[in-house]
């Protein structure tokens, strides 16, 4: 197999990216998510402000375009039908934004992308970020008023973490006897290999939720009574932080009163604190219901220093993660019982996840680790391709193919391309 050089690389996530535009959303790829994803839309905007920087305000636009009265942004806008995609937007039944929806949101990091594409012209788009701040806002309000338990943020359905079936969600999912859900067809299966996907149980459980949530007209004080599951999360909580110290400086920037942002990040910073397992020396997540941890080392445990938190207990495990491993960061612990390799979340490596532990760690001042990150994940893409996510030791590509955040990561942090000094 010939290697393409990294030019030539750029070139085909270009292509990628203009081939999953869909004028003024991105999808994730055909046919297997034909719809515009929350945080896949992001990275998106990410990758396109490479190259076009009209085009990545345009996705950021179409996104804060689809806030509820609320706040709230989806998960997932449903632009126009596609019967090729379950469940859609009649299984949702979620109709309090302008445009159809799913009824739950994903982690916010459109802030810190919205920061960086304003900060490589700002001048010339202050207008935009004037714009795009006070939706931010109101979507970070959102969190901290409706997912916010003791500064640890948490999630009120797996796909609301964008961690579908993390083993950090199993105790909770247990829990959960999925009656009535009645029969359904699912589509992921007939796009991906089902062994690289979620389990049945799993999709009855997720459905089973959707279902109340639909019950429950979406409406978050009625849905707060009784939580069938409501688990603080890394990844939300490091994101959060991270995104609400990006806001505090556009805001500043924008001459806007900062205070309540402010707030925010000490609250989070606390709610970090909480995370911390004491007896594993890591960060897991917590099943508020019963205040049981889950124990397990993920790839979220990592996101601490995008979140501005340094640990050095985290930092002997991103060590011990990249000698074990070919490809890093897995998604779980490979050492667990329970990791598999090709299934999703339950252990394959994300491009994604590993661009923001890099410039969590660079941040930091971990830069020999952030590079040693970054070079294995340009490794990866370079001999494996565009892939949704990897096998950690192998390498080989699972899930969707054409990826657009994989295609905007390599874009705007993998590739030699993307770093001046190379």
């Amino acid at each position: 197999m010939t290697t393409m050089s990294h030019i030539e690389l750029d070139e085909q996530a270009r292509a990628i990216l203009k081939g999953n535009d869909r004028g003024m959303y991105t999808v994730p790829t055909a046919g297997l998510y034909p719809y515009q994803w929350n945080w896949d839309s992001a990275f998106a905007a990410w990758g396109f402000a490479t190259f076009d920087i009209d085009r990545a305000w345009t996705e950021i636009q179409t996104l804060l375009s689809a806030q509820w009265p609320s706040g709230m942004i989806p998960h997932i806008l449903f632009h126009q039908p596609d019967p090729g995609y379950f469940p859609g937007p009649e299984v949702w039944g979620a109709n309090h934004g302008p445009i159809p929806s799913s009824g739950i949101s994903q982690p916010p990091v459109a802030a810190p992308f919205v920061r960086a594409i304003w900060e490589a012209s700002p001048d010339q788009h202050l207008a935009k970020l004037r714009a795009a701040f006070p939706k931010l806002v109101a979507w970070h309000r959102w969190f901290m008023e409706w997912r916010c338990h003791e500064g640890m943020i948490f999630i009120t359905h797996p796909w609301e973490a964008g961690r579908d079936n993390a083993p950090d969600w199993d105790l909770a999912m247990q829990a959960i006897t999925p009656e009535g859900v009645g029969e359904y067809t699912r589509r992921d299966t007939s796009h991906v290999d089902p062994s690289m996907r979620p389990t049945k149980e799993d999709y009855d459980r997720y459905i089973w939720l959707v279902q109340r949530g639909r019950r429950l007209d979406w409406d978050e004080a009625t849905m707060a009574v009784d939580p069938p599951f409501r688990v603080a999360d890394p990844t939300m909580t490091f994101i959060l932080l991270r995104a609400n110290r990006d806001l505090a400086v556009m805001g500043k920037a924008l001459g806007e009163d900062t205070s309540e942002i402010d707030a925010w990040i000490e609250q989070l910073e606390n709610g970090t604190r909480r995370l911390k397992n004491p007896e594993r020396n890591i960060f897991d997540a917590i099943e508020l219901n019963s205040g049981t941890r889950s124990g397990n080392l993920s790839n979220a445990s990592y996101l601490c220093w995008y979140a501005g938190i340094d640990d050095p207990d985290m930092l002997a495990s991103f060590d011990h993660a990249c000698a074990i491993a070919d490809y890093p960061i897995a998604s779980h612990d490979p050492e667990a019982a329970n990791f598999d390799a090709c299934r999703y979340w339950r252990g394959p490596t994300w491009a994604i996840m590993n661009s923001l532990i890099g410039v969590g760690l660079e941040g930091m001042g971990h830069t020999d680790r952030a590079e040693q990150l970054r070079h294995r994940t340009a490794s990866l893409i370079t001999e494996h391709g565009f892939a949704e996510y990897f096998d950690p030791f192998t390498g080989a590509p699972a899930g969707g193919g054409t990826f657009t955040w994989t295609a905007a990561v390599w874009l705007a942090w993998a590739s030699p391309s993307s770093r001046r000094d190379d």
